[in-house]
């Protein structure tokens, strides 16, 4: 396996600027998850990576080799893409032998590679099986095994459970998650949704507008978001957001009012002043805490939707803003009538005007 390392990568179609300065390493088996919204530049990213699309300007490394000019063939890597894009006409078997073979692989290397793929990806029983006699997953499953197959150094993934049903979805990213581990292979996965994200990385690299926003854990992303955007991306239900004002300011943190509330609330020092406009960040399983010293927000229910262990309840506050509460499951909640959120100001997330987080680095949230 090998580490992939970009050193300000920049990628333009014609005057339209993709990608931006993209600094980042992925280490010999980790398992990173480039995400953001449609339009962000990821997909841009990973072609770079495997030499599909040039780069405007920047450095690509892979295992240490410098790999800009190298076509694709020559870089040890193998993708697997949104459309499974298996031949027709041929076994499951052919499919994964198909690019070994075009490579003049000896037969019995062929045969032995493919079948150790199939027994990974419990393929065995299928590899006589031609695709159309194939589910939604089982298809993918081939198209992950025709890249095992190549024995790459690095593993690249372009939203490969997209044309998956909701169930299959999870059935295979579990799947991938058990070949990461197996194989202790390098895998780089694109993806626009933030729970795959979460439940694959080892390392998510947050993308928007052709920049790198954040990098870091799921978890470390998740209580810790560095702005507005990775705060609102990152978690589902996404973070509620409320307008404040910043009314005092002592040694420890700010004042700040907020929805016909007032919380004192720690943050950076020297990052606030009297009177700036705020936004307080509230993630929604943080407004049904009915403890000591809870801030109470009023408002009325527009929506309730029922999971059974949870209950999301949808409401726009007095102050206009609509959040959402995630309350258990046997809440009383009827739509129309008024509710009150519970939250608590250790819960509570601050950004400045410019939407940049202000609250210490080093808070724990629960």
């Amino acid at each position: 396996m090998a580490d992939v390392s970009l050193h300000s990568i920049a990628k333009s179609f014609g005057t339209a600027e993709i990608l931006r300065d993209i600094n980042l390493t992925v280490d010999d088996g980790e398992f990173v998850v480039f995400v953001g919204p449609s339009g962000c530049g990821k997909s841009t990213l990973l072609r770079i990576i495997a030499g599909l699309e040039p780069v405007s300007g920047g450095e690509i490394r892979i295992g240490g080799r410098r790999v800009n000019e190298m076509p694709p063939a020559e870089r040890k890597i193998a993708m697997v893409f949104q459309s499974y894009a298996l031949y027709p006409h041929m076994s499951v078997y052919k499919n994964m032998a198909f690019g070994l073979k075009f490579a003049k692989t000896n037969k019995a290397e062929v045969d032995r590679r493919v079948r150790q793929a199939a027994e990974i990806l419990k393929l065995s029983a299928l590899l006589d099986r031609k695709p159309r006699e194939l589910s939604g997953g089982q298809r993918q499953r081939v198209a992950i095994g025709r890249a095992i197959v190549r024995e790459p150094s690095v593993f690249l993934f372009d939203e490969p459970l997209s044309n998956l049903d909701a169930a299959l979805r999870v059935n295979t990213r579990l799947e991938i998650a058990k070949l990461h581990r197996d194989l202790g292979a390098t895998m780089i996965y694109v993806t626009h949704d933030q729970v795959e994200a979460m439940t694959l990385a080892s390392k998510i690299v947050v993308l928007n507008h052709g920049r790198i926003e954040q990098v870091g854990a799921p978890l470390e992303l998740y209580r810790h978001p560095r702005n507005l955007f990775v705060a609102g991306f990152i978690g589902s239900p996404r973070m509620n957001f409320i307008k404040g004002q910043v009314l005092g300011l002592d040694d420890t943190g700010a004042t700040i009012a907020f929805a016909g509330a007032q919380a004192e609330v720690r943050t950076r020092l020297g990052a606030l002043k009297a009177g700036d406009e705020v936004t307080i960040g509230v993630r929604p399983e943080h407004m049904a805490e009915r403890a000591a010293e809870t801030i109470a927000l009023q408002g009325r229910i527009d929506a309730v939707e029922r999971l059974g262990e949870a209950s999301f309840v949808y409401m726009r506050l007095d102050g206009g803003e609509d959040v959402i509460v995630r309350a258990p499951g046997d809440e009383p909640a009827v739509p129309g009538e008024r509710f009150t959120a519970y939250l608590s100001r250790e819960t509570l997330y601050v950004f400045d005007a410019a939407g940049q987080a202000v609250i210490p680095t080093s808070r724990s949230m629960l």
